[in-house]
């Protein structure tokens, strides 16, 4: 999944789950269960999320959402080799967008 997020310092999670297609309930809890996502909190209570979380999100996305890992398989994987793991994403990443600007070549055709 490719996340589109205009170029800020800090997101609100509304604009997070947006991006993801999830409700902001689920960006909470994710938040809660996974020691990588570290939000800032202002006074009023409300997250703001950096570009380092918005790349640890999408590295959870994939492994819970599209490889199909559960919480803890995710939290496990993530601990024990998330140097691969997050190399391997990246270029999972960079392949789907090669992907899509080939389609779009493609239906320019």
């Amino acid at each position: 999944m490719h996340v589109e997020l205009p170029e800020k310092r800090y997101y609100s999670i509304g604009e997070v789950a947006e991006a993801f297609e999830v409700n902001a309930s689920l960006i909470r809890y994710w938040e809660k269960e996974f020691d990588v996502l570290q939000p800032k909190k202002n006074a009023k209570g409300n997250r703001k999320f950096t570009p380092e979380d918005i790349k640890n999100l999408e590295l959870i996305y994939h492994l819970v959402k599209e490889r199909g890992f559960t919480l803890e398989g995710a939290k496990t994987h993530l601990k024990e080799n998330k140097k691969k793991t997050f190399s391997n994403f990246e270029i999972i990443r960079k392949l789907e967008s090669v992907k899509a600007e080939l389609l779009k070549i493609k239906d320019q055709l």
